[in-house]
């Protein structure tokens, strides 16, 4: 999944990463060329005493040196680019396809995976380039330029390479191959970090109102303890790789210098090549070490490449057409016919054979006990999930054929549980509509009954909002998600239990204010509440995910029991009539 993941991304930077291992390939060259160079000077000035030679040669020292600097600082430069840009596509492809999730698909992943595969996940991602173009592209080659080189400056003492190089390899393979697990728990442990922090910041108000602030903290160190213990495992296998390294290391060089001083003092070899020798071992060591430290990554990195390219290999239930509507011949009528909607899995689907039309100019409820589907039909026609069985038709078009702008423009939804983005009030109301002037804001904020309070805020429609819209009441963002509705001015307004928060004297205004404003268009609500929607022109009962009912609310008082249930639940018989 690594290699196919780096593959996608990387293919637009060849040309950078040319250039980088070219660099890196001069670098190296030029680090494994220095040792030879201080041998000569040993061996031919400064054991004859020559100090024409150590000039001569010292200059040269010190012109391969400035290449290796200048080629390492290009190199890491050009790393770090390619690597950040990596970053940013993976990303933006993630973001993109998160986008593009219905609400079967986010509901899958959840809000708290989706998050650290976006972050943390690409971060390992693009941290492990970094090092592969910084350290592993010249490891290698210092590994075999180092042998070549060693083997240059003496055969026979090569042979203790022959057994250092297998003895690190299968010292480092071993512990590697068990730092893959540990790493692909480390993620999921901290998926679990991310859900319980998640909750307990968004539920903070329950945790308070129930006094469950101990319960809540014995649940995080639970899911911290978790991911602690993990991160420990796989720490003491890093913490003992590099002992490892450097106990092999530190051996092989008094091996090196035991049986080069017995080569020199038998004339089969001269210091200064000792010298080299010893310094192309540490440069073998440290092409080892370096290879070892992005093995330590790999396995996180394979992982996090996993989890990511699940995103992306994840489609969307929800499929834009391939030749989409992009013009509507009517305007607001809405039809759902025979609607089935199940999960995958599920042993008995959510709505069923449910049918539904809305005409502009009229009013259409739909009521039911908590569970009986309300939501999930209105959800079907802005496409939050597209029906199993069955059709949605907007102006005659089923909405699988409509462009996703159109269908956006067309179709408004204020769901059960509004959301303010992070801004001011303005920017909040502009979301549907980025032209709308102040005037229409002001206006749509008088219809919704929000006004008053937004004219109370210090700087009025450039208030501050909380991300979540947490620094109002629950009230409040209900009347802002309906003004922020009111300035996009679609065709079909569906309200989801969008005055539950509401009082009855405001509920009523709004509806009244509402019915003004909406004349012409097509509106569809749903609620709990029987005050809400019992002068709407038509009433739906659902129960179980079925139609059971559908007439005004006097003909469903007379002829619907589920529905008389209902009402008389709330109000009673006098009210009711």
């Amino acid at each position: 999944m690594l290699i196919k993941l780096l593959r996608a991304h990387l293919g637009p930077y060849k040309k950078p990463i040319v250039l980088l291992v070219f660099l890196q390939l001069l670098q190296t060259c030029a680090t494994l060329y220095l040792p030879s160079l201080n041998a000569d000077i040993i061996d031919n000035g400064v054991v004859t005493g020559d100090t024409g030679y150590i000039l001569e040669f010292g200059g040269l020292m010190i012109a391969v040196s400035v290449l290796q600097v200048l080629c390492n600082v290009g190199a890491v430069y050009y790393g770090a680019r390619t690597a950040s840009a990596l970053g940013r596509d993976v990303r933006a492809a993630v973001f993109d396809r998160v986008q593009s999730f219905s609400a079967r698909e986010l509901g899958r992943f959840g809000a708290p995976s989706l998050i650290t595969r976006t972050t943390n996940d690409v971060q390992q991602v693009q941290m492990l380039v970094l090092l592969a173009f910084t350290l592993m592209v010249s490891a290698p080659i210092m590994c075999v330029g180092g042998i070549i080189m060693a083997l240059g400056q003496d055969v026979p003492l090569s042979a203790v390479l022959l057994a250092v190089v297998p003895v690190l390899g299968v010292s480092v393979g071993l512990i590697v191959r068990k730092m893959g697990p540990l790493f692909r728990t480390m993620q999921e442990r901290l998926d679990g970090v991310n859900r319980v922090l998640r909750e307990q910041i968004t539920g903070n108000r329950v945790i308070r109102a129930f006094v469950r602030d101990a319960y809540e903290e014995k649940r995080f160190r639970g899911a911290n303890t978790e991911l602690t213990d993990v991160s420990v495992a796989t720490g003491r296998l890093m913490a003992l790789m590099f002992p490892t390294v450097m106990t092999v290391v530190n051996l092989s060089s008094v091996a090196v210098v035991w049986f080069g001083a017995h080569r020199i003092d038998s004339g089969g070899m001269q210091i200064g090549a000792l010298t080299a020798f010893l310094a192309y071992l540490m440069q073998i060591v440290m092409a080892v070490m370096m290879a070892t430290f992005m093995f330590m990554m790999v396995p996180r990195a394979e992982v996090c490449a996993e989890r990511i390219e699940e995103v992306l290999g994840t489609d969307s239930s929800v499929v834009p057409p391939v030749a989409p509507v992009t013009e509507l011949r009517r305007h607001g009528h809405l039809e759902v016919r025979g609607a089935e909607f199940r999960y995958p899995g599920a042993e008995e689907p959510v709505l069923r054979n449910v049918d539904l039309v809305a005409r502009p100019g009229e009013t259409t409820a739909v009521i039911g006990s908590t569970g009986s589907g309300k939501s999930t039909l209105l959800g079907l026609v802005p496409r939050l999930f597209d029906v199993t069985d069955g059709e949605v038709l907007v102006d005659g078009e089923n909405v699988r054929t409509l462009d996703p702008v159109l269908l956006a423009k067309t179709v408004s939804l204020v769901p059960q549980k509004p959301y303010l983005f992070s801004g001011t009030v303005a920017t909040n109301l502009r979301y549907g509509n980025p032209d709308a002037t102040d005037e229409e804001l002001w206006h749509a904020l008088e219809v919704a009954q929000a006004k008053e309070f937004v004219e109370a805020l210090e700087h009025g429609l450039d208030a501050p909002i909380a991300q979540g819209g947490t620094n109002v009441s629950g009230g409040q963002r209900q009347r802002l998600a309906i003004a922020r509705t009111l300035v996009q001015r679609p065709e079909i307004y569906l309200f989801d239990d969008s005055f539950s928060a509401l009082d009855y004297a405001t509920d009523a205004a709004l509806r009244a204010a509402l019915g003004r404003e909406t004349a012409g268009a097509t509106v569809v609500i749903v609620a709990q509440r029987v005050s809400t929607i019992r002068d709407a022109d038509r009433i739906l009962v659902l129960d179980e995910g079925r139609l059971v009912g559908s007439g005004t609310h006097h003909e469903l008082m007379d002829g619907n029991e589920t529905y008389r249930e209902i009402v008389l639940s709330q109000l009673t018989e006098a009210e009711a009539a």
